[in-house]
């Protein structure tokens, strides 16, 4: 049994880091030869639990992860990349659909109606462009009379608000982004004093604004603190 045990940790640690090694595109833009490699390597990963010839599955591993390393490099040429991954396909156009582009992609109407619905445009006629990309995600080009006004828009010029860096996680110190904001420990032990929280074990969540280095508080239990300078309009908008 302790065998056993032994053999599901290192196999489950390898195709975690084998896995990791294909690096994070695989996972936020899935193509085919992205899913072909992740289910061969689940697949061989699990195997060995049935069989004890590990040496065979160790050198399939490496096999399937070389395979994808080539394929990766592979459509990075601009023919080949057309083969492996495919091209977008505009499914609708000026608020018309292409029903051959459609059919051709094997992506019903149905699905597209949800995918539009779930992007905020109900109505076809709002919609611009819905591009169906190699990855199998809809890209939604809203028409210029239904995009909300920013702004931009309005020829306005907006300040900077800064980004909230989050400083403390579950009531542990993050102290490599405490020292992106230029801080240390010491100050920042400091300013939940200050706020009326001096132990780090009550506070659930901080984060710090990197442009005023204001300070906001979440307990976990419903309550949320601000601290430092921030307008109270500011506030009840956050």
């Amino acid at each position: 049994m302790l065998l056993y045990i032994g053999k599901v940790i290192l196999l489950y640690s390898v195709s975690v880091i084998v896995i990791r090694l294909l690096g994070k595109a695989a996972f936020a833009q899935l193509t085919s030869h992205d899913l072909t490699a992740i289910i061969f390597l689940a697949t061989l990963g699990v195997h060995p639990l049935l069989e004890e010839r590990l040496g065979r599955i160790f050198t399939g591993i490496a096999v399937v992860t070389l395979l994808h390393i080539l394929f990766t490099r592979l459509v990075l040429f601009r023919w080949l990349n057309r083969l492996l991954i495919g091209q977008p396909a505009i499914l609708i156009k000026h608020g018309k659909i292409n029903k051959s582009k459609l059919l051709r992609s094997r992506f019903s109407l149905v699905e597209l109606l949800a995918t539009l619905r779930a992007g905020g445009y109900p109505d076809i006629k709002d919609v611009e462009y819905a591009i169906l990309e190699p990855n199998g995600q809809i890209s939604i080009v809203p028409m210029k009379d239904v995009v909300a006004v920013t702004p931009r828009h309005l020829n306005l010029k907006m300040e900077y608000q800064g980004v909230p860096i989050a400083v403390i996680v579950e009531g542990k110190v993050q102290r490599k982004n405490v020292a992106l904001i230029g801080k240390d420990e010491i100050w920042l032990r400091q300013e939940l004093k200050a706020a009326g929280h001096p132990d780090i074990r009550d506070v659930f969540y901080a984060a710090i604004r990197d442009s005023d280095h204001s300070l906001t508080i979440d307990t976990g239990e419903g309550e949320m603190f601000y601290h430092g300078r921030q307008s109270s309009s500011e506030e009840e908008g956050e």
